[in-house]
């Protein structure tokens, strides 16, 4: 298949929500595999190769706040309601 080859497929319903198969050929000439960026642009869905693992960068930018020392509690320490009742 070439992804100039147009293919007509039904929306199905999944669960609560409704879904399309994507052959697996589409999916090979793509290299997508488990996980894909889907958008809306115009009318059109757009489903493309994810651009970075998720949460790529947080753990060096976790490391980049706590050495500016801007990782202080924003709220302060509250306890929960009945906490006082817990035995420690």
């Amino acid at each position: 298949m070439n992804l100039m080859d147009f293919m007509r497929t039904t929306i199905r319903k999944l669960g609560n929500s409704q879904g399309v198969l994507i052959p697996k050929p589409f999916l090979a000439q793509l290299g997508l595999e488990n996980e894909i960026e889907m958008d809306v642009e115009g009318d059109t869905i757009v489903l493309r190769k994810p651009r970075g693992k998720a949460r790529e960068g947080w753990a060096e930018a976790s490391r980049a706040v706590a050495a500016s020392g801007e990782d202080g509690l924003v709220l302060g320490e509250f306890g929960n309601a009945g906490d006082e009742e817990l035995e420690w």
